[in-house]
């Protein structure tokens, strides 16, 4: 069974690199140990990681968490590259406990764009960068539960494609034949599915999880309100106001500030 670390999550943490590593070109194998920081991993290869003296398969779509002062060893297979983060978690409130190494499942797509967004974001201070790690984590964190519920191993593939592809692409214009195009089905088939297996519609689907990502940007981070708007795929301001009274209870400011009382 795969170990698990104790991870702070109450407050944001502090990163201090997040970037593309490249390896497998010239040596198979490589040592690291970051003393006073914690490794982030998103894998788009195959290879064995060896922490603490046990040995992980990991796979495209698998991550990893290491603790800092914890001595990782890879072993690749050829060129490797994969998304990191060297964060520094503040040792605030209660740790999560998280798996070293587990399989992201249909969530990979979904980190993926928030690392690569904090990529595009640097430098690793700003507070956007932040945010998209400190969002990243808080998803890896959860992804055990998820799976425990049936929602990595259940469901119709198109529909798993399509929730997918919404979690990947909240900031941009989705539209249901666009996801039916990547769900590989009809419009009318992925509408259809997607009322069977969530109970909702697509749109209605779409509303949610952008506007449960707003509350979660709002609250957790430093973002504009302009920023987050953005960042969810509202950028009318006004329109962006408008959903956050309707499905939140309140103006962006109140969420904010927590002069709301939380849906469920």
């Amino acid at each position: 069974m795969t170990e698990l670390v104790g991870l702070h999550l109450t407050e944001p943490p502090e990163v201090l690199a997040v970037s593309v590593g490249l390896h497998g070109i010239r040596n198979l194998r490589d040592v690291f140990r970051l003393p006073d920081l914690w490794q982030l991993h998103l894998y788009g290869y195959s290879a064995d990681l060896i922490v603490n003296g046990t040995t992980y398969p990991v796979s495209p779509g698998w991550v990893s968490l290491t603790p800092a002062g914890v001595q990782v060893e890879f072993a690749y297979r050829g060129r490797s590259e994969h998304l990191y983060a060297h964060f520094r978690p503040r040792l605030v409130g209660r740790p999560t406990a998280v798996p070293v190494v587990q399989d992201a499942g249909t969530a990979a797509p979904v980190l993926s764009d928030l690392l690569r967004r904090a990529i595009e974001a640097s430098p690793s201070g700003s507070a956007r960068v932040t945010a998209e790690v400190w969002t990243a984590l808080w998803r890896i964190s959860q992804l055990s539960a998820s799976l425990s519920e049936g929602g990595g191993a259940a469901g119709h593939p198109a529909v798993s494609a399509a929730i997918a592809h919404i979690e990947a692409n909240l900031s941009r214009t989705l539209t249901v034949p666009g996801l039916a195009r990547a769900a590989d089905v009809s419009h009318n088939h992925l509408t259809r599915l997607f009322r069977a297996e969530t109970g909702m519609t697509v749109v209605a689907y779409i509303r949610q999880r952008r506007l449960a990502h707003a509350r979660h940007l709002l609250v957790s981070s430093t973002l504009s309100i302009p920023a987050v708007a953005a960042s969810v795929g509202i950028p009318d301001l006004q329109a962006f106001n408008k959903a956050c009274r309707r499905e939140l209870g309140g103006s962006p400011r109140a969420v904010r500030a927590g002069n709301v009382v939380r849906h469920r």
